[in-house]
């Protein structure tokens, strides 16, 4: 069995396991609604719009969740027709120990997509994650193009205000291409007062077959990015603004400056009525990007959420 079979297999799964006890839980809240927008456009004139209706049956704290979301999905990719999707997916998480899951798992009407990830609350924090969608290219629409990504986290932490992280996951797209990825960052705290820390993010990957279809997929990738990040609350609204500018590469081409930017605001979780957004701007190519020297990608995010 391979990696796409086996992780499809595990998705499912856990959805089926994540259904059953969710409902006999005691001390909900309630159920609760919400809507999100997500728009990106990048520079290869590819746009995205997707539009989704959540319904989550026990709202019980941030980790708690048992529901469905509804998603229409708009793609124009290269100035072409607008092509339309529609997704559902079973939504579900929880706490179990020290470990906290959630699961989101569904279909576009041709192959199971979703999520998944386990994450302890340990000092060396560790995390476990799946995730397989569809690959936003004029041949992925085509050609139904799938990845599957799967991987692992750990936090290292040195003292309160130094803390390294690394990630390694394995990345599986339709035909014979697979991805190795490795990515680690230093984060140091500069002023705890202010929510301030330096970080250095870095990032490498190596595909086995590139070029195999129209996706972003040299043979490697590196991306070194200082950046500094400030997190604040404000009134119980959580505000986080990252910026950085470093330098990337890939084996078709030498060292090119690579640029950062994003902008979250969240309003206090406990309100019956929560609002989000998000903006962030990059110029590293996506899976989804088939990218030259001058590529840059815009994305932005709504939320609304009401409680009962």
């Amino acid at each position: 069995m391979g990696l796409t079979s086996r992780i499809v297999a595990t998705l499912v799964s856990i959805g089926a396991v994540s259904a059953g006890p969710a409902f006999a839980q005691e001390g909900s809240t309630g159920p609760a609604l919400g809507s999100e927008l997500f728009v990106s456009t990048d520079s290869d004139d590819t746009t995205l719009i997707r539009l989704a209706g959540d319904f989550d049956l026990r709202n019980d704290g941030d980790a708690s969740r048992l529901g469905l979301r509804i998603e229409n999905v708009w793609y124009e990719l290269f100035d072409g027709p607008t092509e339309q999707r529609q997704r559902i997916f079973l939504q579900a998480g929880d706490k179990a120990g020290h470990w906290t899951w959630s699961a989101s798992v569904g279909s576009d009407g041709d192959n199971i997509i979703g999520s998944a990830s386990i994450f302890d609350d340990a000092a060396f924090r560790k995390e476990f994650f799946i995730e397989r969608d569809f690959v936003e290219t004029p041949l992925g629409l085509e050609r139904g193009l799938y990845s599957t990504f799967a991987g692992a986290a750990i936090d290292l932490p040195v003292d309160d205000r130094n803390i390294f992280t690394a990630v390694a996951g394995l990345q599986e797209f339709t035909g014979n291409n697979e991805r190795y990825h490795l990515r680690g960052s230093y984060i140091h705290v500069l002023k705890p007062e202010w929510g301030l820390s330096a970080q250095l993010r870095g990032r490498y990957f190596h595909s086995t077959t590139p070029g195999e279809f129209d996706y972003y997929s040299p043979r490697n990738f590196l991306q070194m990015l200082p950046v500094l990040q400030v997190r604040r609350f404000v009134n119980g609204w959580r505000l986080r603004a990252v910026a950085g500018i470093g330098a990337q590469r890939d084996s078709n081409s030498g060292w090119n400056q690579t640029n950062f930017a994003q902008f979250q605001i969240e309003s206090p979780a406990a309100a019956p009525w929560t609002v989000g957004a998000e903006l962030t701007f990059t110029n590293t190519p996506s899976s989804s990007a088939i990218a030259g020297d001058d590529y840059s990608y815009f994305q932005s995010r709504i939320s609304v959420r009401r409680r009962f």
